[in-house]
Parts: C-alpha cells; structure tokens; sequence
C-alpha cells in the first residue's frame, strides 16, 4: 500500500512519451493531472513563460494523448501559450527548464523541434485551417481513419481566418475534431457577440440547442466542463467514433490550480517569476525607464484630452499595447476588436474616410496578418491612419513568430505610406504629437518592446519635420546612418572606438520619405558608408540606402548591417544582438574593420 502511495505521487516522472501515459490506468489520471500543475508551475516560476493558458487545459491535454494515438493521430494547438503540458508529456520534460530560453526549446509548439507538434504555430486561429488541411490529405491518401484535433480558444475562434475555416469543415468529409477552450479570455478578456453568447450558453444550455456552430454542419457537443476529466475522457471517446467535422465546446478556468493566476488572468498570462507556493509575483527591481509601449499609452490619452477626434483602436492587445489607459480615460473612444486584425486596419480606415484620427496599435508581427488591408483600404486611398508598431525589432524569448523584423521591409514597398522608427522616448512621443495635428498620408511608426533609456521623457511637444533626419555625431571619414532605437548600441560603440573621431553618426528617423538632400550631403563628404538596423537586410532600410546610391550613381563603399535572411529563435535580446552582431562591442569591431 505503501508502495502504491509512492508510486501516486510519481506518475509524471515516468512519463516521457503519450505511450507511457496510456500504461495508466483512467483513476490515476486525475493524480496526473496535479503532478503536471506542479510542475509547470515549478518550471515557469523561475524560468519565466506563458502560465495561465498551460495550467487551463492540463486536463484536456492529458485526455487527448490519452485516448488519441499521437503522433500518428495529429494535433494541432491554436497560438500555442497553453501547449507546455504538451511539451512535458511529448519527450521534452527533462529539458522543459530551457524553454524559451537562448538555444533550449521553443515556447510554442515547432515542428522541427518534435514530430508529437503537427503544425508550427505562435499566431492565432491557424490551428482549424490547418488541422482541415491535414484532414484532406489524409482522406485523399486513404488514411480515412486518422485523426485531426485542433484546440482553439474563444478568444481565437472570433478571428476571420477561423470563421472561415468553420465555414469550408462544416461542407467537408474530414475528420476533423475542434476543442473550443472556453475561458472568457485570450491575453485580455474576450471581446464581441460571440463572446457574449458563449457566455449565456454556460448558464443556459438550451441556447446551444440551436447555434452557429450547428448551423455549419458540424457535430456540436457541450458545453461541458474542461476540468472534469471523467467528463472530458467519455466525451472525447464517444466523438472519435464520430464521422466528419465535429465540435467539442470545453469550459475551462485560465490559471487552473494557482488562485493568483485564476483571480488576475491577465498579469498570470505571463507573470514573470512568481513564488511558487504562494503565488505572488517576485517584484523586479525598480527602473527608472519606462516601457515604450507606455510612453505611447499615455502620450495618446495626454493628446485626446485636447483632440476630441483621437480614436484608439487594437486587436486584443489593450494591456499589450497600454491602450488600456485610454480605455479607462476616454472609454468611448478606444476600441478592442478582439483578434481581428483585418478588421481594426479597416475600421480605421473607415473612421479615419470621416474625419476621425485613428490610431491603430498592431504588433509589428500582427500586422503581417492585415497587409492586403494596409495596402488597399488605407494606403491606396490615401487615408490617414496612424499605425503604431509595437514590438519592433528583435523581440526575445517568444522567438520567430514574435520578432518584428519584417516592417521596414513590407511597409516601404507600399505608395503613399510614411514610414518612422524613433531613436527614443522622446521622439515617439513627438511623432504621435506631430501625425495628430493632421497628415496628408498614413504613416507606420514602429517602436520595440522593452523599456527605453531617458528618465525624464516627458517633455513638452516638438513638431517633427516629415522626412528630415539628423546628424547625431560628427566624423571624417565614415557615416553611419542608423534607424530606430538601435541608435543608442550605434553610439556606444562609436564612443569606444579607437577610431571614433573618424565616424559620424546620422539618425535618418524616416525610412520613407528619405531625407535626399542630407542624403546627397553625406554622400559627397564620406567615401564609407554604413547603414545599421535592427530588421531585416533584405528589402529593409539598408537597402533603401542602396538604392538611392545607384539611382544617384554614386559609387561608394556601402555595407549594410542587420538581421540576417533567416529567421530568428528565441532568446533574450541581449543573447540574440550578440549573436547577429548587434550588440556594442561587435558592432565596435565591424565598424572599426570597415574603416
């Protein structure tokens, strides 16, 4: 008996694939299930990570590698925050304590990484779009009884892309099974109608009697509850009998088994480090540097106290972009659309056809999603749109899916657009001042994530001059022309080079208008020019340099310094600088070598 309490209390530590994990018999499943809690717990308090999604769906996770032959059958999650579990129970347990981390595993499901991670993911509402395509392909290979599990979020479901996907399933012979994990939440609470009725549906079963889901043909179970493992194991057995397209409606608690993370959802998504045992956070140091995405935040709510047609708009990014403060100050006139990001370009397009000043806070990643938008409903029409580009540049530990390092490159190409990136604090706060007094054209302003390096950033309102750079330092022989805040690792390496009264410095600020006439400058007193940036080389700010070079016929010795064609992993940014070159003292050295 003795032995057998020993054993309870261990299950986990002998599990390192799904075909372990069915070796258990179903009443030492939910013992399972608190052992990975734990250990998820255990892992993300020092090392950091995605919490509250993981702790949510531990029961779920469980049943579908218990009752579903993964690898053969294939899953597929939807972003991936709530995939650690997963992780632990796919081969990854005993390196879980590098996740995210520089050169350990990823914090999203990689296919590279694992043959249990069918499908790549980091962005939302993919999973049922690709979970369908596998679908189809195995029935057009005979694999009919092979099975497709996506696990999309509410927050997830209430995107276009998953709309659409729904629509195509539900007309299909694939079989496909979808887990919607109800928790009211994505980063933020969840948003819109959709919402709305899943919320009802909770208390009033009846209401799912008839329902969209429904509607589009699919098998509809539920609601039930996600944590009732019992429930979920007999509801999942009865649907892998089930032919075609059905769906699996799952309530569930974000931060499951934490009371910290299940009473503050939002800070608990990703809380830093945490004690473990009791739950509370682990207070930083206290800086005396603000986050950009703060200076933005209340820079914006400083400017709608006197510009009553300041609009702001996100895509379920309120706390993410500190749009919040608006909300709380001027509620009427923010907008959370949810994860929706074609819609918000195109609401802002619309608000902004009237007279409104729109200013439309996207991650730089996530604005990737809504390019045809970009392109069409805001820049072919000339509209003037302020994009506010968050989590510019290199990003961290959320890896390749979350660097935004694509901007310069995918925004310059397109007519009429203005392209801005600030060295600092105070030159985002001058741009949002300057795009609000009235543009004639849209314009992109991309900022990182992460604090900045002025203490005292709050500082009265200076116009900018659209399209006009400036000369940080000066030299004799090279010119530097840097973009964005990587100006500041730009001039500390300068600073320390023996070679320093050599090179000059110039903040260009606008990747498009280029500033020509300090262009033509530069190029006449320097022979060496070198550009640096902190996004991609190909088809970025550097080659835009190159660019004017030729059309001008000049025949300089140009290099050009950034992000290399690749895509970057995760990693802290400092780890990730070194490694591409970017941090000081290499940039010293590639500077001084170029000379």
């Amino acid at each position: 008996m003795l032995y057998f309490c020993i054993r309870m209390k261990n299950l986990l530590e002998n599990i390192s694939n799904p075909s372990d994990l069915r070796k258990l018999n179903p009443a030492q499943l939910t013992q399972l299930a608190k052992e990975l809690r734990a250990f998820i717990i255990d892992i993300v308090a020092t090392k950091e990570g995605h919490l509250g999604a993981s702790l949510g769906v531990v029961e779920i996770t469980i049943a579908i590698h218990y009752l579903f032959d993964t690898p053969n059958d294939l899953l597929v999650w939807d972003v991936g925050h709530q995939a650690y579990g997963h992780k632990i129970l796919t081969g990854r347990k005993d390196n879980f304590h590098t996740n995210r981390q520089f050169g350990g595993i990823a914090g999203f499901p990689s296919r590279k990484e694992s043959k249990f991670d069918a499908f790549g993911v980091g962005h939302s509402s993919t999973s049922i779009s690709a979970a369908l395509g596998m679908a189809i392909a195995s029935n057009l290979k005979g694999e009919t009884e092979k099975q497709h599990i996506a696990v999309i979020g509410d927050a997830s479901i209430a995107s276009g892309m998953a709309f659409e996907a729904l629509n195509h399933a539900g007309v299909s012979n694939a079989n496909l099974l979808i887990i919607l994990n109800d928790n009211a939440i994505g980063i933020d609470p969840s948003v819109g109608a959709l919402k709305e009725y899943l919320t009802k549906v909770k208390s009033d079963k009846r209401l799912a009697v008839h329902n969209i889901i429904k509607a589009l043909n699919f098998d509809y179970s539920g609601p039930i509850d996600g944590h009732n493992l019992p429930k979920v194991l007999s509801e999942l057995k009865r649907l892998k009998s089930v032919k075609g397209p059905k769906f699996l409606h799952v309530i569930t608690t974000k931060g499951k088994g934490l009371q910290q993370a299940e009473e503050d959802q939002v800070t608990y998504h990703a809380p830093g480090k945490f004690d473990k045992i009791s739950g509370e956070r682990i207070k930083k140091e206290e800086s005396l540097y603000t986050k950009y995405q703060d200076v933005f935040g209340k820079t914006i709510v400083e400017l709608a106290a006197k510009n009553d047609k300041i609009v702001g708009i996100t895509p379920a990014m309120l706390t993410g972009s500190s749009l919040k403060f608006m909300m709380e100050e001027y509620p009427e006139r923010t907008f959370d659309v949810g994860i929706a990001e074609q819609h918000a370009v195109t609401l802002a397009a619309g608000m902004a056809a009237q007279g409104l000043i729109p200013f439309c806070n996207i991650y730089s990643t996530f604005l990737q999603r809504a390019y045809d938008q970009v392109i069409h409903d805001v820049a072919l029409q000339n509209l003037p749109v302020i994009f506010c580009l968050d989590r510019a540049g290199l990003v961290g530990e959320d890896g390749a899916t979350h660097h935004g390092v694509f901007d310069l490159a995918y925004l310059r190409c397109i007519p009429n657009l203005i392209i801005f990136a600030p060295r600092n604090e105070i030159e985002l706060r001058n741009i949002l001042y300057t795009a609000q007094l009235g543009l004639k054209n849209p314009i992109a302003i991309r900022y990182p994530r992460g604090k900045g390096t002025i203490i005292d950033w709050l500082k009265p309102f200076k116009k900018i001059e659209i399209g006009k750079g400036v000369q940080l330092k000066q030299g004799t022989k090279t010119a530097i022309l840097s973009i964005g805040t990587i100006a500041k690792n730009v001039s500390e390496a300068i600073e320390l080079s023996k070679k320093t009264d050599e090179i000059a410095h110039f903040d260009m600020r606008f990747v498009k208008p280029l500033d020509e006439k300090l262009l033509h400058t530069i190029f006449s007193e320097y022979k060496t020019i070198i550009t640096i940036e902190d996004g991609t080389i190909k088809g970025g700010f550097g080659s835009t340099i190159l660019e004017f070079a030729s059309e001008n016929n000049y025949q300089h010795k140009i290099k050009t310094i950034g992000i290399p064609d690749e895509f970057i992993e995760h990693g802290s940014i400092s780890k990730l600088q070194h490694k591409l070159g970017l941090n000081i003292e290499n940039l010293k050295i590639t500077i001084e070598n170029l000379i």
